[in-house]
């Protein structure tokens, strides 16, 4: 490489590797059709368009497959409420971008580049170890995280108090009423038959 380098010497590192010229003969190897068969979507120009996982109409792959049940599924559709509205920050970040005593909130961890901006909530997760007294200030902690805050020495304050969950109840079904057994009618006694008395024969006399 010359000393001066400027526009006029200026070289790629490595020889490019020029790419084949299409259509120019049937003796070039790439003529007629360029290597792009015959008719179809595929051949036209502008058939590079086609967005990742487009079959041509028919319903996709990632359509036709199942999807699991719940508004919140990590494996549902990522259209609106399935998106995550939080900007995790776990405590290992605070324990190599912070010293001992200092305050942690949405605002410092811009400064510090954990975070791009703080349009996004932040909660904090318990990845990690945290050896540092650290008062923090998030719109959300996990269960870890707060273990490791607080057995730090450290202090937690939220800006959005947690949701309270009702525990959800699946639906009784419903028990078809069986028929009570019917009693069986009480057994009359049964009438005795009294048998007629033996008449009394005259004694015989002597």
């Amino acid at each position: 490489m010359p000393d001066n380098l400027n526009l006029s010497n200026l070289k790629p590192a490595q020889p490019r590797k020029e790419r084949k010229r299409v259509g120019r003969g049937l003796g070039s190897g790439k003529g007629r059709y360029s290597g792009r068969g015959l008719k179809g979507q595929k051949s036209r120009s502008g058939s590079h368009k086609m967005r990742a996982g487009f079959e041509g109409g028919q319903n996709p792959l990632y359509m036709r497959l199942g999807k699991l049940r719940g508004r919140t599924s990590k494996d549902a559709l990522p259209i609106g409420p399935h998106r995550t509205s939080t900007a995790p920050v776990n405590v290992a970040a605070l324990e190599e971008r912070y010293e001992a005593g200092a305050d942690v909130t949405p605002e410092s961890l811009v400064e510090k580049g954990v975070l791009k901006n703080t349009r996004t909530d932040v909660k904090i997760l318990g990845n990690g170890e945290l050896t540092k007294k650290l008062s923090v200030t998030a719109h959300a902690v996990s269960a870890t995280a707060r273990e490791k805050i607080e057995a730090a020495g450290g202090s937690i304050t939220l800006l959005r108090e947690p949701k309270e969950r009702k525990p959800k109840r699946r639906p009784q079904k419903a028990v078809a009423a069986q028929p009570e057994p019917e009693e069986a009618p009480a057994e009359e006694p049964e009438e005795t038959q009294e048998e007629p008395a033996a008449e009394a024969q005259p004694e015989e006399e002597g």
